[in-house]
């Protein structure tokens, strides 16, 4: 048996795909396909890399056979850290895109990619990652055109540490509608809200404010007319929809 072939059976045996080896030894999977192959071989170092992952000797990986057996009893101790790293893959696909591809590891760029895409880098549909891309997306850092949930979020509706979205909740949040401690949008609600429109928070900054301490065109403070209240925003949000009039209504009413 060939280099090539012992080097196939391995990854075979490990579950390993080319480009989930090329991301252990940290190469390209051009360089992967090569060696099995017989194109090229590894050098020394991957050799060791090899080796060592697979758990076989340097001989065996080389030639083929093992070093015969010491004569007297030796202990040998191997202080080296092996790297770990899980996927799975469903047969089925959706859209050429699996159903579920879970890509995890404790190194590597790696890419989970699938209709339901969990790992260090996910893209696809319902996405969990630490970096997360998709319709739905939870993660570290996530962008989700629908949904975002994580420490840092965008998405059409976000939700985390510093948010950016249409709807936006978080610490800081940015966006059509914002509520957080620090809120920046047209509509904005928090500790310190600052909006092109309306402003209901602690510190409330728009042409129209509702706060303890309110800067604008028309401002209100605690204790205010409701009813007043209430018909300044829905002039003011006359072009927002009747949902996001009574949610801006609802939190000055109870700020």
């Amino acid at each position: 048996m060939e280099f090539q072939q012992r080097l196939y059976d391995l990854r075979k045996k490990a579950g390993l795909s080319q480009e989930g080896l090329a991301d252990l030894l940290g190469v390209t999977r051009q360089a992967v396909q090569k060696w099995e192959a017989g194109a090229s071989r590894p050098d020394m170092d991957n050799l060791a890399a090899l080796a060592r992952y697979f758990n076989v000797t340097l001989d065996y990986l080389v030639t083929g056979e093992e070093p015969p057996a010491p004569a007297a009893q030796t202990t040998i101790v191997n202080n080296y850290y092996q790297r770990w790293r899980y996927e799975y893959k469903s047969q089925r696909t959706l859209f050429g895109l699996p159903l579920v591809h879970i890509r995890l590891g404790d190194r590597g760029t790696g890419v989970a990619k699938g209709v339901l895409a969990i790992g260090n880098y996910a893209v696809g549909i319902f996405t969990i990652g630490g970096f997360s891309l998709g319709l739905v997306s939870i993660g570290g850092l996530s962008v989700g055109l629908l949904f975002s949930l994580a420490g840092w979020a965008i998405g059409g509706i976000a939700v985390g540490g510093f948010a950016v979205g249409l709807l936006a909740i978080g610490g800081a949040a940015a966006g059509l509608f914002a509520m957080g401690g620090g809120a920046f949008g047209v509509y904005a609600a928090g500790g310190g809200a600052f909006a092109s429109e309306i402003a209901i928070g602690g510190s409330a900054h728009a042409p129209l404010a509702i706060g303890r301490v309110a800067e604008g065109a028309l401002t209100f403070v605690p204790g205010s007319d409701p009813a007043q209240v209430a018909e300044a925003i829905r002039q003011a949000a006359s072009g927002a929809p009747r949902f996001l009039q009574n949610l801006l209504i609802f939190l000055a009413q109870n700020w």
